[in-house]
């Protein structure tokens, strides 16, 4: 689809704000803690770890809705193209107020910014969705995803993606963490988030429809890997802000590497395969007792 059908196929398109109000289930919040293994769960009335609202907030469309990818075919916040490919490609989050485990959650949705832009792979339609967060009325936090779709005529050759060399040192930083990932994780994630996004769990699908080299770690995976390190590190500090941006896929099994920079109360974060190099590069601001 050339850059011109692309900008007419998304003319005039603005979806109306969605609005939802869901419980921050302390169950959720303590299976995604036993999904890393980390000792630390939180509690009923604690403060809800930066993005892990992505547990409670969740869309479950009918399964007569989903396309071939998993995805739901249409509708929502998705854009109108044809043979739609979708790739997460960052975001941004800034809190306001803390989220109590337990607490009630209400959530406008909106469709922000939508631009076509060419990229290596063609035309792609970046689409910024804005989430305000609030508890009993008061602000909790703001965010921002950026989403980039390409459509993929059918019967168009499958765009090949390389797994690439793991012959690289190990990354250094301030902390540094270390995540296993494998098929099994990427299961009870996409699980965990109702993803089903065929991309993570689905290896032929991944690997003779899209073209990748293996099942895929999920880009907001990546993103919740890269806020356990404050969370582990410096656990009476809360992050205020948190930018990310995702770089190139990782693909399982690897053991995917955490590491921050400090230089006061801003951290820069790369996350990625051991001896690949980063997926996720990311900045997040620190206050104190939070």
């Amino acid at each position: 689809m050339s850059a011109g059908a692309l900008a007419a196929a998304l003319a005039g398109w603005q979806p109306e704000p969605v609005e939802s109000c869901r419980r921050v289930d302390p169950w959720a919040a303590a299976a995604f803690a036993d999904l890393l293994d980390s000792p630390v769960r939180p509690a009923p009335g604690d403060p809800l770890p930066p993005l892990w609202h992505w547990f409670s907030l969740l869309d479950h469309p009918r399964q007569s809705a989903l396309g071939a990818d998993g995805h739901p075919a249409e509708g929502g916040f998705l854009p109108p193209l044809p043979d739609r490919r979708r790739m997460f490609a960052g975001g941004r989050w800034r809190r306001h107020g803390a989220v109590p485990v337990g607490s009630e959650l209400a959530c406008r949705s909106q469709v922000a910014d939508v631009a076509v832009k060419t990229g290596r792979s063609g035309e792609m339609a970046f689409v910024t969705v804005r989430h305000e967060l609030t508890v009993d009325g008061a602000p909790a936090a703001t965010e921002e995803q950026d989403i980039v779709y390409r459509s993929e005529p059918a019967g168009a050759p499958v765009r090949r993606l390389e797994r690439p060399a793991a012959d690289g040192p190990p990354a250094s930083g301030t902390w540094r963490d270390v995540q296993a990932t494998d098929e099994a994780l990427l299961f009870r994630f996409s699980a965990l988030t109702y993803n089903a996004h065929r991309i993570h769990y689905d290896r032929t699908y991944a690997t003779q429809v899209e073209g990748y080299p293996d099942l895929v770690v999920h880009g907001p995976l990546l993103a919740l890997l890269a806020l356990e390190l404050p969370r582990v590190h410096a656990p009476g500090a809360a992050v205020t802000e948190f930018t990310y941006r995702l770089v190139r896929p990782a693909f399982v099994p690897a053991d995917v590497e955490a590491t921050a920079t400090v230089d006061g109360p801003r951290l820069d974060i790369a996350v990625g395969a051991v001896g690949v190099g980063p997926s996720l590069t990311a900045t997040a601001v620190l206050a104190g007792e939070g």
